[in-house]
């Protein structure tokens, strides 16, 4: 089977074309409708982010209830995380920048997890120094993005702490072998190291009410691939007497080539916080778009926008204002808009982009210890 014809979506894979609705029915997650949005937008008193306005923010599990809480007067945390394998690309940054959007309307407190350790079990390539590494380099790129120094706490789970610990072994003892394979698909050749991990991806989810001595509910912003980790987790939050963890699944960043999502392993099409300007304008121009085969085709027939993926760039995270971002659909279908002006004005603004945010890298190495915490 073709691989744009297959869609897999896992923990550890995501590649063909991806049907939100499908996803929607197999995770057995909600759907982010139009009246949680203006819920949320009478809650916070601003206009909403842009992902939630463009429907980029396409699911849920329990956010519902969640407003129902913050309306009552409660609080909550946020917590994500990454896999650090590697150098963080723009595929990563732009959910960080809609989770940094909730800390900052919500003024909560992010446990972000760098699973450093699943990462050394999973690729027997690397050292654990070396996934270590990369979760220190990470967190740079993460700070980068604007996160309040003060209200973000770094869980490096080689370096995690007792209490930490000593919750993930709680969640472990309540999540059975039977359970854990029909979630994960684990087979008699897992390392045990991966068949325990689940567990150490769960603790954060009850860290903060055990760190602050009282139930907190937490709120993951996360892809949806993501979600089977916390699956098991909600069947036991509330015998262990914390809140189930609420989630928003936001639509996959696809990287320069048709189908999937963005990955380190096609760097070719991938563009890394690392690159310099001539490999961002190289990779980008190599871009596949929703072009027509000439030009004198793209101005008799139009573009084709809904499969470009330079579009989505924009439509994702270089483009904030909706009318702009209208125009440039519009301008693409009606044949006014050429792919080749189109990509090198996405080059131009990715590399004002990266420029800023590796600067900002740069300068967060002064706090980066102060927000690491090992309780």
């Amino acid at each position: 089977m073709d691989e744009l014809e297959e869609t897999v979506v896992t923990p550890w894979e995501v590649r063909g074309r991806i049907n939100y609705e499908k996803l929607i029915e197999e995770f057995g997650t909600q759907p982010f409708t139009n009246d949680l949005k203006q819920r949320l937008e009478k809650n916070i008193k601003q206009p909403l982010h842009p992902m939630i306005r463009r429907g980029i923010v396409f699911s849920h599990r329990d956010f519902d209830w969640l407003l129902d809480h913050i309306e009552k007067g409660g609080d909550f945390a946020l917590y994500t995380g990454r896999g650090p394998s590697g150098n963080t690309h723009i595929g990563h940054l732009v959910p960080w920048q809609f989770t940094k959007w909730l800390q900052d309307t919500f003024d909560v407190e992010l446990y972000f997890q760098l699973t450093d350790d699943e990462k050394f079990l999973i690729d027997r390539e690397k050292s654990y120094e070396e996934t270590t590494q990369y979760a220190y380099q990470n967190a740079l790129d993460i700070l980068a993005v604007g996160f309040n120094p003060e209200k973000t706490k770094f869980i490096i789970d080689s370096e995690a702490g007792p209490k930490f610990r000593r919750l993930a072994t709680e969640i472990s003892r309540r999540i059975t072998f039977s359970t854990a394979k029909a979630i994960f698909g684990f087979t008699e050749s897992t390392n045990i190291g991966l068949i325990f991990h689940p567990a150490m991806q769960a603790a954060p989810c009850f860290y903060p009410s055990v760190l602050h001595g009282r139930k907190i509910p937490v709120l993951i912003p996360a892809g949806i691939d993501q979600d089977p980790y916390w699956r098991a987790t909600r069947d036991i939050a509330e015998k262990m007497g914390y809140y189930k963890p609420v989630a928003l699944h936001s639509e996959f960043i696809p990287g320069l080539e048709e189908g999937g999502k963005m990955s380190a392993s096609k760097p070719d099409t991938t563009v890394f916080t690392t690159d310099s300007a001539k490999s961002v304008v190289k990779k980008v121009k190599r871009a596949f778009t929703g072009g027509r085969a000439t030009i004198e085709e793209q101005k008799r027939l139009g573009g084709e926008p809904e499969k470009c993926n330079v579009f989505a760039w924009y439509r994702t995270s270089f483009e904030d204002d909706d009318e702009a971002l209208k125009k440039r659909w519009d301008d693409c279908k009606s044949g006014a808009l050429m792919c080749g002006p189109c990509k090198q004005e996405l080059a131009d603004r990715v590399v004002v982009f990266l420029e800023v945010h590796q600067q900002k890298a740069e300068d967060a190495k002064d706090v980066l210890e102060s927000c690491v915490i090992r309780i």
